[in-house]
């Protein structure tokens, strides 16, 4: 049986009478706001943990073997097909950086190798030259203007790699 009596304890507050309908919809927003943010946090550190790292490493690693394999270009290049009292200047342009670091091209004889401080981040190249040419040595620096330098030297030609 139902009583039309309630019990003293059990009534609500006047404060809370009637306008407990208003609190529903706002918790609601609240807990969707909550798991939005919640998705939010775990994307970016699911991207940033993992697959980001990731693809900067490659595309690093990419611009890198296409700064040597351009260094080497311009280097073959420079080298003038008459091998007799030569001296040959031509500027080079480089990227200024591969990955937001400072890296540098080694000349080793006839061998190019890139120096970065991500190990991920390497590479060599050898050099095509015609046989009148004895070594190319120096190394450039990544931001500084570069120049191929060819001078003979003695019964052949001599590359240099230089900053200015």
């Amino acid at each position: 049986m139902c009583s039309a009596r309630r019990e003293r304890g059990s009534e609500a507050p006047p404060q809370w009478r009637g306008s407990s309908r208003a609190v529903v919809p706002m918790v609601g927003k609240a807990l969707e706001a909550a798991i939005v943010v919640l998705f939010i946090g775990t994307m970016t550190t699911a991207l940033y943990g993992g697959v980001v790292p990731e693809y900067q490493a490659a595309a690093g690693d990419e611009v890198a073997d296409r700064a040597l394999v351009a260094a080497a270009g311009e280097i073959e290049g420079a080298v003038p097909p008459n091998a007799r009292d030569v001296t040959a200047e031509t500027r080079v342009t480089l990227p200024s950086a591969i990955r937001n670091a400072n890296y540098r091209i080694v000349a080793n004889g006839t061998t190019l190798r890139l120096e970065h401080p991500d190990d991920a981040i390497a590479g060599t190249h050898r050099l095509a030259l015609p046989g009148y040419v004895r070594r190319v040595e120096g190394a450039w620096r990544s931001g500084a203007e570069t120049t191929v330098v060819a001078e003979t030297e003695g019964d052949g030609v001599v590359v240099r790699l230089v900053n200015e």
